[in-house]
């Protein structure tokens, strides 16, 4: 049997991160991988993460199962910090899931066992693992122009010419915040339009939320989401605790399905349940609790939120900082979508031979289609990576 597997192809992350490992220069750089960093470049466990860790060892009596749906003070927690009050809480179903991952690829069985026909349309470009789940699947996806590679902002003509295909029943995968790769982001009047024009093509939106909090703030980054929410009749929210909360390898996520239609909401439960018992029965908890215990304590929650927020500003400063060192360097403004971008990610706008001259020639990782993390840099690491980049002719 096991003659008859094909080779599949390799992340290119993950290759991009052992190649980093390998490199024995002293000076180099890593801006591939999609993990928060601090100045000394570790990825911390936030202060109020590790309280509530001291306190769950010291209370916890059992590791016995939790629910289908995993604990429901969790899904009480983050449908709040997500949604705030945008919905009525009798109106979304919730399931916790192996984190941001785990619920991105439950929404898209969820979909196809409701309408097996459903398109799923993706914005050029994604996150590559979009693409690659629904391959997997077997699910038709088809992308929408989203990002200007000249004026590295949102293509939101193209964007909305190219949902004018979508038809009734059709997905649209949107991007709550900290659009990835390219840091470009809809704003308000955007997301107002995408919405008009879902309810024309009477289409559903999914929206994939894994970096609440560290654009604009908790709840300016779930403005879009929340006016989906609001206005769509149906719509599918995942959403991710990895990066906010600091917790990747506890991996905890949530799936949420909200319905204006209330007594739509124990089928839509049910649907949710069931599909957790068949991809991995119980959901993993330990994450969960601390997001629940952290978000449910004032003390905690408050710490957490000031922590986040030293983590946002931190990347506007270096992205500031990036983007006035290639001002000086190059006597050129081009560079200035650096510091109107948000969250971890941007896309440089490099070819991928100059993302390979940077790499050769000068110690720095990031993915060939030029996305940087914005979070691998310091304040020592800032110039060096300015430097590279006009000498490499971007």
């Amino acid at each position: 049997m096991f003659e008859n597997l094909k080779e599949q192809p390799a992340d290119k992350i993950l290759a991009l991160m052992q190649a980093y490992r390998e490199d024995d220069r002293e000076q180099k750089i890593d801006l591939g991988v999609g993990v928060y960093k601090d100045a000394s470049g570790n990825t911390p466990i936030m202060r109020a993460i590790k309280a509530a860790e001291k306190q769950l060892w010291e209370a916890e009596t059992t590791k016995a199962y939790t629910g289908l749906a995993g604990d429901p003070g969790f899904a009480d927690a983050m449908v709040k910090l997500v949604l705030g009050d945008a919905v009525p809480r009798e109106t979304v179903a919730a399931a916790a899931t192996p984190g941001g991952t785990g619920a991105v690829r439950q929404a898209f069985d969820l979909i196809r066992m409701a309408n097996p026909k459903a398109r799923v349309f993706v914005s050029d470009p994604t996150w590559p693992n979009h693409l690659s789940i629904l391959k997997h699947m077997g699910i038709e996806f088809i992308s929408y122009r989203y990002f200007d590679n000249e004026t590295r902002s949102v293509d939101f003509a193209g964007m909305i010419a190219d949902l004018h295909q979508v038809m009734p029943g059709d997905v649209v995968l949107l991007h709550g915040c900290c659009h990835n790769p390219t840091g470009a982001n809809l704003n308000i009047p955007q997301w107002k339009a995408v919405i008009e024009l879902l309810l024309e093509r009477e289409a559903v939106p999914m929206i994939d939320i894994a970096y609440q909090g560290f654009g604009d703030g908790l709840d300016a980054d779930a403005e879009g989401v929340r006016m989906v929410a609001e206005k769509m009749p149906e719509v599918l929210i995942a959403a991710s605790c990895s990066k906010n909360f600091g917790i990747y390898r506890e991996r905890t996520g949530l799936l949420m399905a909200v319905s204006k239609d209330a007594g739509q909401r124990k089928l839509n439960q049910d649907s949710l349940n069931y599909l957790n018992r068949q991809n991995f029965s119980f959901p993993p908890d330990h994450g969960a609790r601390l997001v629940t215990m952290v978000l449910t304590d004032e003390e905690l929650r408050a710490d957490w939120a000031a922590e986040l927020e030293e983590v946002r500003n931190s990347m506007l400063g270096l992205r500031e900082q990036l983007a006035s060192e290639l001002q000086r360097l190059s006597g050129s403004d081009r560079f200035g979508f650096l510091a109107q971008h948000r969250g971890m990610f941007s896309r440089l706008g490099a070819t991928p031979e100059q993302v390979e001259t940077l790499r050769r020639d000068h110690g720095i990782y990031m993915v060939g289609d030029s996305r940087l993390n914005i979070a691998g840099l310091n304040k020592t690491s800032v110039p060096i990576l300015a430097e590279a980049i006009v000498k490499s002719g971007i």
